[in-house]
C-alpha cells in the first residue's frame, strides 16, 4: 500500500477533497519546487481514482479539480478581449555599452536612488496574462497587441503546470504575467510524433508553443507538456504590502506559480553585466530556449518614476545574445511563391543543430541578397537563427571551395504554375495572377483577422479544402456546405455550423475588407480603406483610370499602376463577379462620399489607454467611416487624441502640441449625437 492511499478508510466526499489537495500539492512540489513527492505512475494512478470518485458523486463537481484538465471540450475559436493593463514590449539590445548607458539613464532619473536590478533569462516562447480572483484561475489571455489578446483559458487550465487554485493565503485579485514555453525534451518528442505521422515539422520550440496554444482542443495542450514561467504583473488588489519585484516573486512561488530558479539580484552595472556573461556561457544547458537576459529596476516605487515609452517601459531591458551560428553544406535552393506573387529563395541544407533545434532549411532572403553573398550550390555555408528564430545563410566559406560549386539560376518561369517571372527591385514575381502556389498563400490571407475575419478558418482548414478540391476560388468558400466540410477530417457537426455562421456573417464585411484580403500587390489594409473611402462600390474601383488612382492620399505612380494593371486584367473582373454572384458585399460603408458634417471629418485621430465600451479596431473602423483618418503615434498632425485609461506617453505628447484631447464620455456623447 502506498503512503498515498487511503490509510483510514474515508467517505467518499472526504477522499474527493483529500486527493484533490494532495494532486495540487504535487503539482505544485513538481513544477515550482523540482522537488517531486511522488512518481509519475502513483500520480496517474491517484487521478484516476480521483476520476471514479467524481463520476460516482455528481453533486462534488468542481471546476478546479486537478480532473478538469484532462476532459476539456474543443473550442470553436478564441474570443479576444482587452487586458486590464496594458501588456508591453521591452526595449532590447545586443550591445553591453547599452546597457550601461540604460543604466546611466535610471540613475539620472533616480536622482539619490541608488536603483538595486533583478536579472531573469528571458524565455523565448508564448507572452500571456494570467488572472486569479480569490485565488482561483478565471482567466489567461495571450498579449495580442498589447491592449488586447486572445482568451486561451482552457488551453491553460490543461496545462499541469499552471495551478488552477493558488496555495497559502492569495490577494483578492492577482494578475501574472509570464511566458509559455516548450521544454526541448518535448519539442523532440512532438517533431518525433508529426514525423512519424507525415506532418510537417515545427521550425522551433516558440512556433510549437504558439500553435499549441492556438489548438482548438485543450487535450493536444495537455499532451504537449507545455510550462509556465512568471515574469511581471498585471493587476494587483491586495498585496500592496511588497515593495519590490524580487519580494513579488518570491511571494507568488509560494502561492504555487512557477518563477525562474535563476533570478539574480545585483546591487551594481557590474554584478549585472557579470550575469549576462555568466549566462550565456550557461543557457545552451538550461533545457529549453532563451534569447537574452532581462534587466529589472527592482523598486516598483521606482518603476512608477520611471515610467515608460509608448511601446516599452523604462524600468527594464532586455540584452538579447548574439546568434548561434553553425557551418554546414548547401543542397539545393527552391522558390516559394507567396500571395502578392513574390518567389522566396528556401535553402535546403544538410541538417545542422544551431539554438536548440536541428536546421535543414533556411531563408535566403531574395535573388540580390544572394547576388551580393555570391553563395552558390554545394558551398559550406555559415548560418545563425536570427533572433533565434528564423534560421538564414550568412555567408559561403569561400575557403573551403573546391570549385564543383554551382551559381544560384533565378527560375525564369514559376514552378507552381510556369507563369512568366519578372525582377522588380531586388525581388522576383510570378506575373501570373491565376497561379495556383500564389492562392494557396492568397486564400489564408483572405480569411485572416485583419481582412475577411472569417472565424475558424485556419491555415489547415484552408489546405484541407484546397487539397480536397472544394476551393479553387474566393468565392467557393461561400458556396460550401455542411456536407463539404463534414466529410473534411476531426469536422464535427457543431463545428462544420459554427465555420458556416461565421461565412454568413463575413459576406457583409464590405468593399474595404475584401479588397485588403485579395493579396493585390501594394494594396493592404490601408490602402484599401482610402479605396474604400474614394469609390462607392467595385464597379467604380473596376472603371477607375490609373491617373485617379495616383491622386488618392498615400498612393504613388507604383502602387498605382500596380493596382490599375490588376483591375483590368480579366482576373480581377472574375473574382469581383464571382464574389458578388455568391452575396459578399462589393459596397463601401461610406458610399464614396465623406459626410462634411461630420465631427469627424478631416481630423488626424490617435486612440490611446483603455476604453471601456470599445476595441481599438472597431473604433477605428467606424471613425475612419465618419471621414477621420486614425494613426498610430501622435505628431504635429495629429489633430484629435482620444484619450482611455491609463493613457500614457502619448496623452502627454498630445498636450505638449495643444492637441485637442477627448476622454470616453465626450466620445460617446459626439458618435450618439451623429446617430440621432
Amino acid at each position: 500500500m502506498s503512503e498515498f492511499d487511503d490509510q483510514t478508510p474515508l467517505l467518499p466526499l472526504a477522499r474527493i477533497e483529500e486527493l484533490r489537495a494532495l494532486l495540487h500539492r504535487a503539482n505544485r512540489f513538481y513544477y515550482v519546487e523540482a522537488d517531486p513527492i511522488m512518481s509519475d505512475t502513483e500520480f496517474d494512478r491517484l487521478l484516476a481514482e480521483l476520476a471514479r470518485l467524481e463520476e460516482a458523486h455528481p453533486e462534488a463537481h468542481d471546476p478546479d479539480s486537478p480532473t478538469s484538465r484532462v476532459g476539456g471540450e474543443p473550442v470553436s475559436g478564441f474570443e479576444t478581449v482587452s487586458h486590464a493593463r496594458r501588456m508591453m514590449s521591452i526595449d532590447n539590445t545586443y550591445s553591453m555599452e547599452d546597457v550601461r548607458a540604460w543604466h546611466e539613464r535610471v540613475v539620472k532619473a533616480l536622482g539619490d536612488d541608488a536603483p538595486v536590478y533583478v536579472c531573469e533569462p528571458k524565455i523565448d516562447g508564448v507572452a500571456i496574462n494570467l488572472r486569479f480572483d480569490q485565488g482561483r484561475l478565471v482567466a489567461a489571455v495571450t498579449r495580442g497587441d498589447g491592449e488586447q489578446g486572445d482568451l486561451v483559458t482552457s488551453n491553460v487550465r490543461a496545462m499541469e503546470s499552471v495551478p488552477l487554485v493558488l496555495a497559502e493565503d492569495p490577494p483578492a485579485v492577482l494578475e501574472v504575467r509570464g511566458e509559455i514555453y516548450m521544454p526541448d525534451a518535448s519539442f523532440e518528442r512532438v517533431n518525433a510524433d508529426r514525423e512519424m505521422r507525415g506532418e510537417q515539422l515545427f521550425a522551433n520550440a516558440r512556433n510549437s508553443t504558439a500553435g499549441t496554444l492556438k489548438s482548438l482542443d485543450p487535450a493536444v495542450v495537455r499532451a504537449r507538456g507545455l510550462r509556465f514561467c512568471a515574469h511581471g504583473r498585471g493587476e494587483v488588489v491586495g498585496l500592496e504590502d511588497v515593495p519590490t519585484y524580487s519580494e513579488f516573486v518570491g511571494r507568488i512561488r509560494a502561492f504555487g506559480l512557477a518563477v525562474s530558479n535563476r533570478t539574480m539580484v545585483c546591487t551594481t552595472i557590474d554584478e549585472v553585466l557579470q550575469c549576462i556573461e555568466t549566462f550565456g556561457a550557461e543557457r545552451g544547458e538550461v533545457g529549453f530556449a532563451t534569447d537574452g537576459m532581462v534587466v529589472r529596476v527592482d523598486s516598483f516605487a521606482a518603476q512608477d518614476t520611471l515610467g515608460e515609452t509608448a511601446k516599452a517601459p523604462r524600468w527594464c531591458i532586455a540584452f538579447k545574445y548574439p546568434a548561434e551560428q553553425a557551418v554546414t553544406r548547401l543542397l539545393k535552393v527552391d522558390w516559394q511563391v507567396g500571395k502578392g506573387g513574390t518567389l522566396t529563395p528556401r535553402a535546403t541544407m544538410e541538417p545542422v543543430f544551431v539554438a536548440g533545434t536541428t536546421v535543414k532549411h533556411a531563408t535566403m532572403h531574395n535573388i540580390e541578397e544572394i547576388r551580393r553573398k555570391d553563395i552558390r550550390l554545394g558551398d559550406r555555408v555559415v548560418i545563425e537563427k536570427a533572433g533565434e528564430i528564423i534560421p538564414q545563410i550568412v555567408e559561403p566559406v569561400v575557403a573551403e571551395r573546391t570549385g564543383d560549386e554551382q551559381p544560384i539560376e533565378p527560375p525564369a518561369t514559376c514552378l507552381e504554375c510556369a507563369g512568366v517571372v519578372e525582377q522588380e527591385g531586388p525581388k522576383l514575381y510570378c506575373t501570373n495572377p491565376e497561379c495556383a502556389g500564389q492562392f494557396r498563400e492568397r486564400l489564408k490571407w483572405f480569411v485572416g483577422r485583419g481582412q475577411m475575419d472569417i472565424d475558424g478558418f485556419g491555415e489547415k482548414l484552408v489546405d484541407q479544402l484546397l487539397d480536397a478540391g472544394l476551393v479553387s476560388h474566393f468565392a467557393d468558400l461561400f458556396r460550401l456546405n455542411r456536407d463539404d466540410l463534414l466529410a473534411l477530417e476531426r469536422m464535427g457537426e457543431t463545428s462544420a455550423d459554427n465555420l458556416l455562421a461565421a461565412l454568413d456573417e463575413a459576406r457583409g464585411r464590405g468593399l474595404a475588407r475584401v479588397l485588403a484580403g485579395l493579396g493585390i500587390r501594394h494594396i493592404g489594409t490601408s490602402a484599401s480603406k482610402i479605396l474604400a473611402g474614394a469609390f462607392a462600390d467595385a464597379d467604380a474601383l473596376l472603371a477607375a483610370e490609373e491617373v485617379e488612382l495616383e491622386a488618392l492620399p498615400d498612393f504613388g505612380a507604383i502602387t498605382a499602376k500596380a493596382l490599375h494593371d490588376y483591375l483590368a486584367s480579366d482576373s480581377a473582373r472574375s473574382t469581383f463577379s464571382l464574389l458578388a454572384e455568391v452575396g459578399v458585399s462589393l459596397e463601401s460603408e461610406r458610399g464614396g462620399v465623406v459626410d462634411e458634417s461630420s465631427v469627424f471629418s478631416g481630423q488626424v485621430v490617435v486612440i490611446t489607454g483603455t476604453l471601456e465600451g470599445f476595441k481599438r479596431s472597431e473604433l477605428s473602423e467606424r471613425l475612419e467611416t465618419l471621414g477621420a483618418k486614425v494613426t498610430g503615434s501622435v505628431s504635429a498632425k495629429t489633430t484629435l487624441l482620444i484619450a482611455g485609461e491609463k493613457a500614457g506617453s502619448k496623452r502627454a505628447k498630445a498636450e505638449s502640441l495643444g492637441v485637442e484631447i477627448w476622454e470616453e464620455p465626450r466620445l460617446l456623447e459626439e458618435l450618439s449625437r451623429l446617430q440621432s
